[in-house]
């Protein structure tokens, strides 16, 4: 099983994830309600399983919780996946929601860069910060060593926005994580 325990605790947060890459039992408990959604959807349309239970400094605001999270997600997909032998690597994915489509193109490389090209109509989503999203996804492309290309292509809602550009982000893990063969789908002969 391609599995992973992480904790993280700081002045600011702490933070438990259990994750598995074969699937299982998906629950997310930050206190931040959409992010809880987006999380969700986001283990539950990559294949994973995971439970995560955060809690943060929400007194301060969401910024703290949302960017550890992303940290601590990163760090169990690169244990996980451990030598990376096998894997597909690289997957991209559209995703629709309602008025809004988003794109998600995936390297897990060993390189993290994020590319994030996503305006909000909205700057909240009820409490949640839409700017907090690109902060997620930089933690996680970081900590995970991916390389990953967002786009939302258009949409009126940023609730619409942020859902496709999560599904789309889980869509393009779950092709990427997958074992397609033995070796390491590199020409060097290693993923870093």
């Amino acid at each position: 099983m391609r599995s992973a325990e992480i904790t993280r605790k700081t002045r600011e947060t702490d933070i438990s994830l259990s994750l598995c890459l074969e699937g299982g039992d998906v629950c997310a408990d930050t206190g931040i309600g959409f992010f809880d959604h987006m999380l969700n959807s986001l283990f539950f349309h990559s294949g994973m399983g995971a439970v995560l239970k955060a809690v943060g400094d929400l007194n301060v605001d969401a910024h703290h919780t949302v960017e550890d999270v992303g940290i601590v997600i990163g760090q169990a997909l690169r244990e996980a996946l451990g030598d990376k032998k096998g894997i597909a690597r690289f997957a991209h994915a559209y995703a629709p929601m309602d008025e809004a489509l988003a794109f998600a193109a995936l390297d897990i490389s060993g390189r993290p860069y994020l590319v994030y090209d996503a305006p909000m109509p909205q700057e909240f989503i009820g409490q949640y910060d839409t700017c907090l999203t690109v902060e997620f996804m930089r933690a996680l492309t970081v900590s995970g060593g991916l390389t990953l290309h967002m786009k939302a292509v258009y949409g009126d809602n940023s609730h619409h926005v942020t859902e496709a550009l999560f599904k789309a982000l889980a869509l393009a893990l779950k092709a990427a994580v997958r074992i397609t063969g033995s070796g390491a789908s590199s020409t060097k002969g290693k993923l870093d």
